[in-house]
């Protein structure tokens, strides 16, 4: 964390897109006085000379009261969101697309096709794995904790690069719980963008008092390089989308610790974000929606992946980076809902 924090200042202080220090200080006293909190958030974003409308953002306080509002969740729809296997079970029971299971572990003990394996080293993985490679037939088996955020601990391991996949991922993996999962084949489409990820789009849920559900808001994280996850916490970025037109917007984003770039191509290719029509965008929404129907969480934020075969449920996030969502629809103050939603919140 404090590493993170060191990066966010020396990239502050080097950034020249910053605002006059007056202006700085003027809005940041308005903020610290309006919102009566120091305004740290502001110095992640808000201090650039193009964010005229400062006074748009969600505070930390406010994002945080709003993540972790009481009515908003309840302890039966988390324990299915907040532990992966259980989310996987429950897409494969309820028909709702997503990638399959094809084994998992807790600890050293390890499940495939309802058989018990006990796996204690690394050789051990090794021969559980090439069993579960011979036995499937796949070439790529994708594995993530059933409770960490932010691609940690995720590994995508190959068939025929199977020992050095191993020698990456077995300390970690037999000492915590994780899924295997099958590797979801990309939409050509997304490919031109980015290829050597799942790159997924965030779309935010909520349902109001009267029980009707709305999309609030939606962007796409890439992937850079040859990082198998797109999640802005591991270096890549995202960019908003526009809900009418299925489009992404001009302008992405990075995370400040990560350079805090703002990007119009992504920078392995130079393919310009602005404009493109991501295929099976209005499935992706409507598969969001359905999917509000079997978990009836008030607030959710859903990652959703456009295979080749349709929309695809990654996972769903009980308390999602508003910070990133805010910053992608250009200030969620702004955005119909939001004002009820702090009521609520500040009321309760």
């Amino acid at each position: 964390m404090a590493v993170n924090q060191q990066n966010r200042l020396r990239i502050f202080l080097k950034d020249k897109n910053k605002k006059s220090l007056f202006k700085m200080f003027r809005e940041s006293m308005y903020l610290w006085i309006s919102k009566r909190e120091i305004p740290f958030y502001y110095f992640k974003y808000l201090y650039r000379k193009n964010v005229v409308n400062y006074k748009d953002y969600i505070s930390t306080k406010e994002a945080h009261k709003i993540q972790f509002q009481d009515t908003f969740h309840k302890p039966e729809h988390l324990s299915i969101i907040s532990n992966k296997l259980s989310f996987s079970i429950f897409c494969e029971q309820n028909n709702l697309p997503a990638p399959r299971l094809i084994s998992h572990n807790l600890n050293s003990n390890f499940i495939f096709k309802g058989e018990l394996f006990k796996v204690a080293s690394k050789k051990d993985l090794y021969n559980f794995f090439k069993l579960v490679f011979n036995e499937t037939h796949h070439e790529n088996i994708f594995v993530k904790p059933l409770s960490m955020y932010g691609g940690t601990g995720c590994y995508r391991i190959n068939k025929q690069n199977l020992q050095n996949g191993i020698d990456a991922c077995n300390e970690f993996v037999i000492n915590n719980s994780c899924i295997h999962e099958e590797v979801v084949l990309q939409h050509p489409e997304i490919n031109k963008i980015h290829a050597d990820c799942i790159n997924t789009i965030r779309m935010e849920t909520f349902i109001d008092k009267q029980g009707k559900t709305h999309l609030l808001s939606a962007f796409m994280r890439f992937g850079v390089g040859k990082s198998f996850v797109d999640n802005a916490h591991s270096g890549g970025f995202y960019v908003g989308i526009n809900l009418d037109t299925g489009t992404l917007k001009e302008i992405g984003h990075q995370y400040m610790e990560y350079g805090g770039a703002t990007l119009t191509a992504h920078p392995d290719n130079n393919f310009a974000f602005g404009g493109f029509k991501i295929p099976l965008f209005k499935e992706a929404v409507e598969l969001t929606m359905k999917s509000v129907d079997y978990i009836p969480d008030r607030y959710i934020g859903w990652d959703i992946a456009i295979s080749t075969d349709g929309p695809v449920i990654i996972e769903a996030n009980e308390y999602p980076s508003i910070f990133m969502s805010d910053i992608a629809y250009g200030g969620y103050l702004k955005h119909p809902l939001y004002k009820g939603i702090l009521e609520e919140v500040r009321n309760s």
